[in-house]
């Protein structure tokens, strides 16, 4: 049980640096903008997105939310991982810059799983 606790806070806290707090800092920087804009999305998409990553990775990161919240922040990442795989596939085809979103789920995956685990423990 000890392992699965540290595999879940390792990769929560990924997904909570990577979807939360990454965004929250960058979200207005012209890398940003210039991404979300290649890929076919209007400039406010980009608001809209940080605001849902920012709350989604809180709820994964703070115990006392509901279980049934936090499977919904799951769903909600999953989502946004898929879409960014399709939209920069159809895009810029098949290219390097789809292992970001491939990777994001693996980890999201390996958090979602242990803490599935945890809760059928208790």
């Amino acid at each position: 049980m000890k392992t699965t606790k540290i595999i879940f806070w390792i990769s929560t806290a990924i997904i909570f640096l990577a979807e939360g707090v990454v965004p929250a800092l960058t979200s207005q920087s012209e890398m940003s903008i210039q991404g979300i804009t290649s890929l076919g999305y209007p400039v406010y998409f980009v608001t809209l997105l940080t605001v849902f990553k920012v709350l989604g990775a809180i709820v994964l990161i703070v115990p006392q939310i509901p279980n049934r919240v936090k499977e919904w922040a799951y769903a909600g990442f999953m989502i946004d991982f898929i879409s960014a795989f399709v939209s920069i596939w159809v895009v810029a085809g098949f290219n390097a810059g789809l292992a970001l979103p491939l990777i994001a789920m693996v980890i999201l995956i390996m958090s979602y799983v242990s803490y599935s685990k945890i809760q059928t423990s208790k």
